[in-house]
């Protein structure tokens, strides 16, 4: 709790909307809750079972103690959702691990692991798969389809932060598709 605590000055902007961890300001997030996590995650690791919570605090260290995003060790991440995987699955597990094997393999991997949470009735009610579809589409280069699943995003979550971020998603990826599709010969 004391990582994800730390990084919450960070997660919305003075207008109140999402800032998405690349763009968060590592220079607002309170380090000494980091420090204060990580020691005691590093204390408790050794010497007990590692379950779900374990692994989960795991995770945010990682995040956590980056220095940039770009610096964010997302092979050690993706391991670690992949054993939070094998001892607590779930939706949500599936599309942060998504995300961290995409990081590190490419979006075609975390697309793949997202392939069975779209046939699943629940899932195709929740937001978060075509948010997350949606931004691995889009690092794959498909703005129509990113776009598309933006678009269901926003109308799927009631959060009007979260409807805004994906708005704005959503016409950042038309905009660009709209400039791909334009004839040359159309700008003279």
């Amino acid at each position: 709790m004391l990582l994800t605590y730390a990084r919450l000055p960070a997660r919305i902007d003075e207008h109140g909307d999402l800032m998405p961890l690349a763009e968060q300001d590592r220079s607002q997030w309170r380090h000494e809750l980091v420090d204060e996590g990580v020691a005691l995650l590093e204390s408790t690791l050794p010497r007990g079972h590692v379950g779900r919570y374990q692994l989960q605090a795991a995770i945010a260290a990682v995040h956590a103690e980056a220095a940039t995003y770009e610096a964010t060790d997302w092979r050690q991440i993706a391991v670690l959702y992949g054993m939070l995987h094998r001892i607590a699955p779930g939706p949500m597990v599936t599309l942060n691990h998504a995300v961290a094997a995409a990081m590190v393999h490419g979006p075609a991997t975390g697309l793949a692991l997202l392939d069975p949470l779209a046939v699943d009735r629940a899932m195709r009610r929740h937001h978060r798969l075509y948010a997350v579809r949606a931004h691995l589409r889009e690092l794959a280069g498909g703005r129509k389809a990113a776009a598309d699943d933006y678009r269901r995003a926003a109308q799927l979550t009631a959060s009007l932060p979260e409807q805004r971020y994906l708005n704005r998603r959503l016409a950042d990826n038309e905009a660009h598709e709209q400039r791909d599709t334009v004839s040359p010969l159309a700008a003279w």
